[in-house]
């Protein structure tokens, strides 16, 4: 297996919600394990993810799981999501349903670099840049 590089974020509580939220947006399989799951069944936590991996048809990974007790959660502070590349239609589309029902930081428009490039928390708390390449004259 090559090594890849994926973001991986920390939910406080709806980590299967929002998972299932980003598999609806991106597609693909999405693979959820609970603490239950891993021996903690008679616990609060047992119905929590432990672990959830969304693997997409564009090949994407994205890894997420619902902070465990004992650790703190801090939401949106450690990690944005870029998605970047030159397909027009695939990424208006992300940007559409990841911002939707979130907070616009930047509207999805063209750059003084020549790209389309957008910001946005979603409504999980989680920030995303969408950058949309021009074609190379």
């Amino acid at each position: 297996m090559p090594t890849r590089l994926n973001p991986y974020i920390s939910f406080g509580g709806n980590a299967r919600q929002a998972m299932e939220f980003y598999q609806r947006v991106f597609g693909g399989s999405l693979a959820l394990n609970t603490f239950g799951e891993f021996g903690a069944e008679g616990s609060a936590e047992a119905d929590k993810i432990m672990h959830a991996m969304l693997e997409t048809d564009s090949g994407f990974t994205l890894m997420g799981a619902d902070t465990p007790p004992g650790m703190e959660y801090d939401p949106g502070n450690t990690i944005t999501v870029s998605l970047s590349g030159d397909d027009v239609d695939e990424l208006r589309g992300y940007w559409s349903a990841l911002s939707d029902g979130g907070v616009v930081t930047v509207p999805l428009e063209r750059q003084m670099w020549g790209d389309e490039f957008g910001a946005c928390t979603d409504r999980f708390g989680v920030p995303w840049m969408v950058n949309i390449a021009q074609p190379q004259s």
